[in-house]
């Protein structure tokens, strides 16, 4: 991507590159920011515990979509007025978000955002690689990457403190001044672009691929409400989304000039790779969203104590990137894979025994376990999967791993929370069926059979206070032990993947589809 920048000095680049990290920073914390925030906004929004997971899915969804595109639209357009477009964009709906007054509105202000948002990262990065010489670039993808990682780090503290101290709708409004500044360096400090109206677009691909993304999402979000296939519209969407994936599929097998070129998914390291994004992808996410809720609803901790007990995960992964990306010129790629995935595999295993009264040294422990597991299975797998993989499909392949990515995390939050909701429904009826006067716990008129004593009001709210709290923790458990066996087939992975003959690093534009 880098031109003549490349070599010759750029003014302003040190406002320039705090520019680009501001919003790299901007979009990394919306990814997590919001989580701590959901049983706030549940309440304020009057929504159930799996529509207001929607507010994290739509804005997932969008960008998975939309993240594709970007080299296009920059080439095409201009990557500096692109830029702005999606800064301008990406805060305007923040501020909508923080405004909304219904949960419909907030779905649809973060669909838009997360649109706006999806080429931050990527039109961010390949910013810093025009402005930097060759012989800086290292040192300027370092400075680009601290604002990848601690975004997710920071994301769930300051999304406590801005909720306890003020409001979960300033999680929203944190992003205005600083997508304010960083839009107004670019517009006076940002070398100028020079768009390419000749370049076509696999418009055909794109659109079937939206399609079958979208209505596939939608049915996961609302079929717990609608009970599934008894529903016209869940039918509707499903035979949409199914013939929006056939149509993508057979399209890029067939077209002229598709999506994602076909010749690509002939590479079983990249493939495997890619599949075993999407199983990090369902993990990544889904965990940090089940926290949040049982953190503060089984927990009882204070929002701003949620967020910082979900700190040390994103240390971890910080951590196990740093000594990961070290080791992968040392060490079998493969093997640092698999030991990422036993790390995840086991932390997740520990959660399963979790009940209200863990404690918070055990809990920042194990998330602390759990994200160094992702770290050390990101960077491998980045190496792994680009070694042996043509140079001239690496951008579409860097595109297709965050699309997996982005997939994988918008399915899992789905799926994980309707089944939390599903099993709790489930399991508080088949504990409340116990609840009846031939019930020995229930007799003896002890000072407990009377609190609890189902033929009175206050009795029977603290009865059902107690069942419901119970089916919650099997529930929790039980969508532990899902992401168990999801993560078990990546496993099975490691066994198609060949090692690369010459240890290589990603180049910052493969790196990223694990971190943006």
């Amino acid at each position: 991507m880098a031109g003549s920048a490349s070599h010759d000095p750029v003014p302003h680049r040190l406002l320039i590159t705090l520019c680009t990290v501001c919003a790299t920073l901007m979009q990394a914390l919306d990814q997590t920011i919001a989580n701590v925030a959901l049983p706030y906004m549940q309440g304020s929004l009057s929504a159930s515990s799996d529509e207001i997971t929607w507010i994290l899915t739509s804005y997932i969804t969008a960008a998975a979509i939309m993240t594709a595109p970007v080299g296009w639209l920059a080439a095409r357009f201009g990557r500096k007025y692109l830029y702005i477009i999606c800064l301008i964009g990406f805060t305007i709906t923040s501020m909508m978000c923080g405004a909304a007054q219904s949960l419909q509105q907030v779905v649809l202000f973060r669909i838009f955002q997360g649109m706006f948002g999806a080429a931050l990262v990527p039109l961010s990065q390949s910013t810093m690689m025009d402005i930097y010489p060759i012989e800086k670039r290292g040192q300027a993808m370092a400075i680009w990457g601290m604002g990848v990682m601690i975004g997710p780090i920071l994301g769930p503290t300051l999304g406590g403190y801005l909720t306890e101290l003020y409001s979960w709708r300033y999680v929203f409004y944190i992003n205005i001044p600083f997508g304010v500044m960083a839009t107004l360096g670019l517009i006076f400090f940002m070398p100028r672009s020079h768009p390419n109206f000749n370049m076509k677009f696999d418009w055909t691909g794109f659109a079937v691929l939206s399609l079958g993304l979208g209505a596939l999402q939608l049915m996961l979000d609302r079929g717990q409400d609608l009970d599934w296939f008894t529903s016209r519209e869940i039918v509707v969407e499903c035979v949409l989304g199914c013939l929006g994936v056939y149509l993508f599929v057979v399209h890029m097998m067939t077209g002229s000039r598709p999506f994602i070129p076909p010749a690509m998914l002939k590479d079983r390291n990249f493939t495997s790779g890619a599949v075993m994004m999407f199983a990090a992808g369902t993990i990544l996410v889904s965990s940090s969203s089940l926290m949040a809720p049982w953190l503060q609803n089984l927990g009882n901790y204070p929002v701003e104590t949620a967020g910082l007990i979900m700190a040390p995960r994103g240390i971890g992964t910080m951590f196990a990137m740093m000594i990961g990306g070290r080791l992968t010129g040392f060490i079998d790629t493969r093997k640092l894979m698999g030991c990422g995935i036993v790390m995840l595999i086991l932390s997740i295993w520990e959660m399963t025994s979790w009940t209200p009264d863990v404690s918070q040294t055990r809990i920042a422990l194990t998330i602390t376990f759990q994200g160094a597991g992702l770290g050390f299975l990101f960077i491998p797998l980045q190496v792994i999967a680009f070694s042996t993989l043509a140079p001239q499909y690496r951008t579409d392949g860097a595109s297709m791993f965050s699309l997996c990515r982005n997939i994988g995390a918008a399915i899992g939050v789905s799926v994980t929370s309707f089944m939390l909701t599903h099993n709790t429904q489930a399991l508080h009826a088949e504990i409340g069926s116990s609840i009846t006067p031939f019930n020995r716990a229930l007799q003896g008129g002890g000072a407990v059979e009377r609190m609890w004593n189902p033929f009175t009001q206050k009795g029977a709210a603290l009865l059902d206070h107690v069942i419901n709290q119970q089916a919650q923790i099997v529930a929790y458990i039980d969508d532990y032990k899902m992401m168990i066996f999801t993560t078990l087939p990546a496993l099975v992975l490691l066994f198609l993947m060949r090692r690369p003959k010459v240890a290589v690093k990603p180049s910052p534009d493969e790196a990223h589809a694990a971190m943006d």
